[in-house]
């Protein structure tokens, strides 16, 4: 209180600094930004796993039909049926 008393007064309340405070709120802005950016790209790589995670549920709940119509081949099937079991000597 001896300041007070002599004149001097102490600066309770010091002015604003307005070009500090638009730099804090550019800096801010820009991290929301870059925040919200990364934060899309992770919703379109959750959107893209779901999306295939279903397609692979679709493939299992789907019944597959086996498939009967495919034979294999032998040496005797390939020849002509006169010539089966015929030796060439």
């Amino acid at each position: 209180m001896a300041n007070e008393q002599n004149g001097d007064t102490v600066n309770l309340h010091p002015e604003p600094d307005f070009a500090q405070a638009f730099k804090d709120l550019a800096r801010g802005e820009r991290a929301a930004a870059a925040l919200e950016n990364h934060l899309d790209s992770l919703e379109k790589k959750i959107e893209e796993l779901l999306a295939k995670a279903d397609e692979e549920e679709k493939k299992l709940k789907t019944p597959s039909k086996p498939s009967s119509t495919t034979t294999t081949a032998t040496v005797d099937d390939a020849a002509p049926p006169n010539d089966r079991g015929k030796s060439s000597t």
